[in-house]
């Protein structure tokens, strides 16, 4: 691995950039995630940062259940993101369809139609659980990271 590819890895791992994405939630857990990058719980203290462009972000946030709509949706926006990119599923709905599991127009959760990288369950998530999943996942990223260049 080279230096500039070390570098790159670690500003990455240091400064997350995020886009969060509604795939048909009841925005319970939307307003646990903006409450997390509010200054009471101030997010941007671990480097993260919600960005508008899928292009921008490294970490694709969902929240609810992903419905047949919105499907094609998530995964444009998942394959504009560069790589390497990550998503976390946010709530019981994302990670796996929650109470509407089953219904005419849902697919399930956010892993039925892209790959996932963490789930923080609970109903609305917690905004200390959102940041401690966050954590976590750069962590198991930074750890993997360690091993790979032993």
């Amino acid at each position: 691995m080279s230096l500039a590819s070390k570098v790159l890895t670690w500003a990455r791992m240091k400064s997350p950039w995020i886009i969060h994405f509604n795939t048909g939630a009841c925005n319970a857990c939307d307003i646990e995630i903006v409450a997390a990058l509010t200054p009471t719980y101030d997010v941007e203290r671990f480097g993260v940062q919600l960005k508008g462009s899928p292009r921008h972000a490294d970490v694709l946030v969902c929240s609810g259940p992903v419905t047949k709509q919105i499907a094609d949706r998530v995964v444009r926006i998942y394959e504009q993101m560069a790589e390497p990119k990550f998503v976390v599923a946010v709530g019981t709905c994302a990670c796996s369809g929650g109470v509407f599991d089953g219904c005419y127009n849902i697919r399930g959760g956010t892993n039925t139609v892209i790959p996932v990288s963490a789930y923080i369950p609970g109903c609305p998530a917690s905004p200390e659980a959102i940041i401690d999943g966050v954590v976590k996942l750069l962590h198991s990223l930074e750890v993997a990271e360690a091993a790979a260049t032993k």
